[in-house]
């Protein structure tokens, strides 16, 4: 996440110091509530999963199928994300309600079985569940801390596609994380709710596979009182219609998106609309508070999307801008084509960061959050080079300044090739990652270095990645071993002293 708990002030420290600019996420449609049972435990219906009825196709294959595993297998945050299913689709009507911050929604998800598969777990916190259907046939459900476990009336035979739709409501209540993780998720404000899901706060609003390594499609309804705006990802579909003091939003992101990228940010807003100077669509919005902002943020947005395009090859989405809103989370976040600005008016360099995540974590997503390096080290090395590229402090000066801290300075303490989940976005990540890509460019030069960037986003163009393909492919682009300086910049404990 961008200057996910503003890591990147010591950046904005640094170019300050060195003369840069600035400082451095059913109902129906009508949105009424869904009439259900306790959450904290089923209703009397739906006590238990029963073992399902056994498919033809498992007694034909000779194979029983078996429970999804209950996590996606990132060892690090092994609740998190499921096993025996991949989404291809999530289509989510959602009403919601500032007064009364009540939530209501239906989720409709398409999958894709990866097993024979007995029963499966959908990722959700709070909320009661009135219904669940697989394939428009009741299923079983029951409740778990942020799981729900769903079993199906037969089980899923293996490559088989399903729908899962899931009827919920309840107040939405945001993740308060410990450490550098602050308040994530839904977070309601005075005039709507500020949606920041990252590393895993999407289950706080939808049910769903909540990992980064599990993307999909969206569709969006969401409804809310008239006069307030629903922002979600991609582009609006259609105008706006109010009926009975209500309005309804449809946004589509057809592109694949990471469950903690998703946004239904809504409140009252003022926007501009138009196109970059390169011709893609712009869309950037702020609270009033921060209206004299509203330009700057338009016009840099369009600015550096279009710029990226030129050094890490073509924008992979379908438009690009921003969101300024008035809770202070103090954090920025990379929310898919409509990075959100948590209480502050962003400078240039924040929001070159943030957009540098459309490629770097939004297109290629990281398999495990070990790797988020990988987002977060490209996005500050992005910062760097956004100020070269203005005429302010080089992506040379800015790592020798870095490299300046002493041997006892915490930064080298952090290895930051293996994120910790207890302290994920520690400052390591973000410099020495940056840092790591330019001992990188200093090593192979800047011909293979930027040939390496724009080959990364094109062979991993909306899939998922991990540090060892990094690796492979900057010695196969550069023709030289690059191990050693790969392991003393991100695996090993101490200051490098070789690059």
């Amino acid at each position: 996440m961008a200057s996910k708990r503003l890591a990147t002030t010591a950046t904005a420290a640094l170019l300050s110091t060195l003369g840069t600019v600035g400082t451095v996420a059913c109902s129906a449609s009508n949105g009424e509530s869904v009439p259900a049972s306790s959450p904290a435990r089923p209703d009397a219906s739906v006590v238990s999963p029963l073992k399902p009825v056994a498919s033809a196709s498992d007694i034909a294959t000779g194979r029983e199928a078996a429970p999804g595993a209950p996590g996606i297998g990132d060892s690090d945050f092994p609740t998190d994300g499921n096993g025996g299913y991949d989404v291809g689709h999530y289509g989510l009507k959602l009403g919601y309600d500032p007064a009364s911050k009540h939530l209501s929604g239906v989720a409709r998800i398409s999958a894709r079985a990866t097993q024979n598969l007995a029963s499966f777990n959908l990722d959700l916190s709070g909320f009661t569940v009135k219904r669940v259907t697989v394939d428009g046939r009741p299923a079983k459900f029951a409740r778990a801390g942020t799981e729900l476990g769903v079993t199906p009336a037969a089980s899923i035979p293996n490559a088989k596609a399903f729908t899962v739709e899931v009827a919920y409501a309840g107040e939405p209540e945001p993740v308060r994380g410990s450490s550098n993780l602050g308040t994530y998720g839904f977070i309601p404000t005075k005039d709507g709710a500020f949606v920041t899901c990252q590393p895993n706060g999407a289950k706080t609003w939808f049910p769903g596979n909540d990992h980064p390594s599990d993307k999909a499609s969206y569709d969006f309804e969401i409804t809310v009182p008239a006069g307030l705006t629903a922002l979600a990802n991609g582009e609006l579909v259609g105008a706006p219609k109010t009926t009975g003091g209500r309005t309804t939003f449809q946004w589509r992101e057809s592109h694949p998106m990471a469950s903690y990228l998703a946004t239904m940010t809504l409140g009252r807003f003022e926007m501009l609309q138009g196109t970059t100077p390169g011709g893609l669509k712009n869309v950037a919005a702020v609270d009033p508070r921060f209206r004299g902002s509203l330009r700057k943020l338009y016009d840099v947005s369009g600015r550096v999307t279009d710029y990226w395009s030129t050094v890490f090859g073509p924008y992979p989405f379908s438009s690009t801008g921003g969101v300024v809103d008035d809770f202070p989370a103090g954090y920025a976040l990379e929310n898919q084509t409509k990075p959100m600005y948590g209480g502050f008016a962003p400078d240039d360099a924040i929001i070159a960061h943030e957009l540098a995540h459309q490629w770097f974590g939004d297109s290629l997503s990281i398999t495990r959050w070990r790797d988020l390096w990988l987002n977060e080290g490209f996005a500050t090395y992005a910062e760097w080079l956004w100020s070269e590229h203005e005429g302010q402090a080089t992506a040379e000066q800015l790592f020798r300044r870095h490299y300046s801290a002493g041997a006892d300075d915490p930064i080298w303490s952090y290895a930051p090739g293996k994120a910790r989940p207890d302290d994920l976005f520690n400052n390591s990540v973000y410099t020495r990652g940056g840092m790591t890509l330019h001992a990188l460019r200093q090593r192979i030069g800047d011909t293979a270095f930027f040939m390496l960037l724009k080959e990364w986003n094109a062979a991993h163009k909306y899939g998922s990645v991990t540090t060892p393909e990094f690796v492979a492919m900057a010695e196969k682009i550069s023709g030289k071993e690059l191990d050693p300086l790969f392991d003393a910049w991100l695996f090993t404990a101490k200051k490098p002293t070789t690059w």
